[in-house]
């Protein structure tokens, strides 16, 4: 069916429903994000409140992004088994009153646990609100505009989430997840207002999702507590044994399923392949930055949570308008070189970072905003051709194949980079290695972003 067929089939009205879409859409991807990076500035507050020490913390920030990880590729299924729409509804339902469950939280274990659930919903949001504009905006160059406007709200969210956790935690830690609510309750609204969203008979893959989360819940498990207990641990080796053993079956079942939720053949478009990698190199740069600054300049330099936040402000200024640049800028380019670019100049800063990081706050903040013009530049253009390369129908279960190797991303590099400066006397070594490796996973991502060779569609 061609474009403007599609687009005189639509139903009565839902032109006028878009800019509820886009608005919906825009909160999903703002409060979803948000809440992957407001804890940092925040956790040494409730490490002193609650009790914990760096492998608590860890798991305060993984419990999010691991429940969000492991769940994504089945949310991705369901969202186009349940309607963008309805999965929408019941994944910010979950998150908000998760939400407020942390905020309530007695102590660490608590916390932790309802930081799971919270990614639980924030795994059905995701891409749902991709699904949704998918839906809406059948052109792509006004899709690509909508994916633009979007791509603000998470970018927005990832630099403003440290400067608003510390702020509120002037108050208290707990405000962190209580603004939340009102949030939930104003994206409920907009999604009233939306069209209804079709739904596609997808049969749920229980062995890929069972396979996807003991894998990835041991590998994060052995990889913190084998920072903090050592490798050479009992638990520690065999979860990571069982790792080793699931993660692999879980492409196996993938590649012989016959309803797989995360379908092998998306990667036969190089487009799919490459946006990808991308998206997991650009979390693990991104968010192990944050990480690990947050700690260091409080930790290390003695800053309070409000001076640390405020080091984070230029580049959260900054990133919102380089996203809107973003279309532009990869039209003129080509997604392969702009994509090939952001990668390069966000590893680029976060060497210069390794290496400054006993520089002023000023020249730290600095070098962050380099970074984020990087992510900023580069994460709007992977969307957009990941959403691309696949037809309407499959646009939940890409766009979940794409945000799941954010979210693995960003737990692995909590992790990894936790355990380097968790349990050392050298933080400072630790975080300048973290940045290195993180630097050297972007070149690689870079390379094969290089190897597109203007393929819009797979």
């Amino acid at each position: 069916m061609s474009t403007a067929s599609a687009t005189q089939n639509a139903s009565p009205g839902t032109s006028k429903k878009f800019p509820f879409t886009l608005a919906t859409s825009f909160l999903g991807a703002f409060v979803v994000t948000l809440d992957a990076l407001i804890v940092n500035v925040a956790l040494p507050a409730m490490g002193r409140e609650l009790g914990g020490d760096i492998t608590g913390l860890q798991w305060v920030v993984d419990g999010y992004t691991l429940a969000f990880a492991a769940l994504l590729l089945s949310a991705g299924a369901l969202v186009d088994r349940l309607g963008a729409r309805r999965a929408y509804g019941v994944g910010l339902i979950l998150f908000v009153v998760a939400s407020a469950a942390c905020g309530f939280a007695p102590d660490m274990g608590y916390l932790i646990a309802a930081r799971i659930v919270q990614g639980a919903g924030a795994a059905l949001i995701m891409p749902a609100s991709l699904a949704l504009i998918r839906q809406a905006y059948p052109v792509a160059a006004e899709r690509a505009r909508a994916i633009g406007f979007w791509a603000v709200g998470a970018a927005v969210a990832s630099a403003a989430g440290p400067v608003l956790g510390g702020f509120l935690t002037l108050a208290t830690w707990r405000a962190i997840f209580w603004i939340n609510l009102p949030v939930g309750v104003v994206a409920l609204v907009l999604l009233a207002r939306t069209a209804h969203s079709p739904r596609h008979a997808v049969p749920f893959d229980w062995a890929g999702q069972a396979t996807a989360v003991v894998g990835l819940g041991t590998l994060t498990f052995g990889i913190i507590e084998g920072g903090a207990a050592g490798f050479d641990t009992p638990a520690v080796i065999a979860s990571l044994v069982t790792a080793v053993i699931s993660l692999p079956l879980f492409f196996v079942i993938q590649a012989r399923g016959k309803h797989p939720m995360l379908p092998l053949d998306l990667f036969r478009s190089r487009s799919v392949a490459v946006a990808v990698g991308g998206g997991f190199s650009f979390t693990v740069g991104f968010y192990g930055m944050v990480f690990l600054i947050s700690l260091y300049l409080q930790q290390a330099r003695g800053l309070s949570a409000v001076e640390t936040g405020l080091i984070f402000l230029p580049m959260t200024v900054v990133g919102a308008f380089m996203n809107v640049a973003a279309a532009r800028i990869a039209v003129r380019l080509g997604p392969q070189k702009t994509i090939a670019a952001s990668l390069t100049l966000m590893a680029t800063a976060l060497v210069i970072l390794s290496l400054a990081a006993e520089a002023s706050p000023l020249v730290i903040a600095g070098i962050m905003i380099v970074v984020t013009i990087g992510g900023a530049i580069g994460v709007p253009t992977m969307t957009a051709l990941i959403l691309d390369g696949v037809p309407a129908e499959r646009a939940g279960t890409a766009s979940g194949a794409l945000n799941t190797s954010r979210q693995v991303g960003a737990a692995l590099a909590v992790a990894v980079f936790g355990a380097l400066v968790g349990h050392g006397s050298d933080f400072l070594g630790g975080m300048r290695m973290g940045l290195v490796i993180a630097a050297v996973i972007l070149l690689t991502a870079a390379t094969a972003a290089v190897a597109l060779r203007g393929e819009a569609r797979g």
